[in-house]
């Protein structure tokens, strides 16, 4: 199916906001977004793209929805689905706009705990194909290659087949399902769902993507989180807790350095020019006890757990000013014909 002729179909349950552009219809916003006026959400919950809002009673979210033609993002790199402007709980928010320049088709215009599937050679079928011929992203669809050049996740490769997606939303949670075939012996489906504990400040990743192709789907998945703890810049008083032993393959000094199990910033990281505490973490097992990361701002108490029912297979550790990003890897390797399952789990707490 291509782009041009995708139908994106969005079925409605409880009360719940999704954007008068994706239902076609110009009924006012229901109770629940007239309530979200005055939370730091607000803005988020107004925007004209397509969008679900969810909350647990103790945690409030916006979801942007995929969408080839309006959507908030629509770039060649991260995981369309589940994309988070914002999420609160007792008031502080965790995730925001951490970039200065948006647009929907920049590969890193976007925000909260999102996705990106990669391959040893940065994307399925990229290093066989030739410029102009086709590789494949789960979480994005068929691309086109434009040069001889390795893959780069900054490129602005074309779009040429998205897939269908179909969208369910309900009070709490919000489900994706992505349908892609291709020429290329690559096919799958791709369903990711969105949910928030019935009771405590948790949301859960959810993930099953099916390889429906004839060719084995081997890849990597990464939470790229982007955090921003009430939006407090990244410096002291900013503290990331691991369960393992850090390692850094290159310093982090002067900006920040390993303690033990923490990292922990010596300075404020600078806006200009833009620097970064970054490096690629070794020093984890392969015990999925051990993707246990939080981020915490101890001035205030406020923080987030993220952990995992799959083990670590690479970590790279990046932030900048505006943003945490721990960066956990979990490798998935999909014969034809089977399934691939994993859950991401954060939780968000305030001392």
């Amino acid at each position: 199916m291509k782009v041009e002729s995708v139908r994106f179909v969005v079925f409605l349950a409880s009360a719940l906001l999704v954007s008068p552009l994706l239902a076609g219809t110009t009924a006012a916003p229901s109770s629940a977004a007239q309530g979200a006026g005055t939370s730091p959400c607000s803005s988020f919950a107004q925007a004209s793209y397509p969008k679900a809002s969810i909350s647990n009673g103790v945690v409030q979210a916006v979801v942007y929805l995929p969408d080839p033609k309006d959507g908030y993002y629509r770039a060649a790199r991260f995981d369309w689905a589940g994309v988070v402007p914002c999420l609160t709980y007792k008031g502080h928010s965790y995730f925001g706009v951490w970039f200065p320049r948006y647009d929907p088709l920049l590969n890193d215009a976007i925000t909260g705990p999102v996705e990106e599937f990669r391959s040893a050679d940065g994307a399925l079928n990229y290093g066989e194909a030739k410029p102009g011929e086709l590789f494949v992203k789960p979480g994005v669809g068929v691309l086109r290659k434009i040069d001889d050049s390795p893959y780069k996740f900054s490129s602005s490769y074309p779009l040429v087949d998205n897939g269908k997606w179909t969208t369910h939303a309900k009070r709490s949670e919000v489900s994706f399902t992505q349908h892609l075939q291709s020429s290329l012996g690559y096919a799958y489906v791709y369903q990711k769902t969105l949910k928030l504990d019935k009771h405590q400040p948790v949301l859960l990743l959810e993930h099953e993507l099916k390889n429906t192709g004839t060719r084995t789907m081997d890849l990597e998945v990464y939470d790229h989180d982007f955090y921003m703890l009430d939006g407090v810049p990244t410096g002291p008083g900013m503290v990331v807790r691991f369960a393992f032993d850090p390692k850094p393959e290159r310093p982090l000094e002067p900006l920040a350095k390993i303690d033990g199990k923490e990292l922990v910033y010596l300075q404020e990281l600078p806006q200009k020019p833009r620097a970064a505490a970054t490096s690629y973490l070794t020093g984890y097992s392969d015990n999925p006890s051990d993707y246990d990361i939080t981020v915490e701002n101890q001035n205030t108490g406020v923080g987030v757990e993220q952990t995992s029912d799959h083990p670590i297979s690479r970590f790279n550790f990046w932030s900048i000013h505006t943003t945490i990003c721990p960066e956990a890897y979990i490798h998935l390797d999909i014969p034809p014909g089977q399934t691939a399952h994993w859950t991401i789990r954060y939780r968000f707490y305030a001392k």
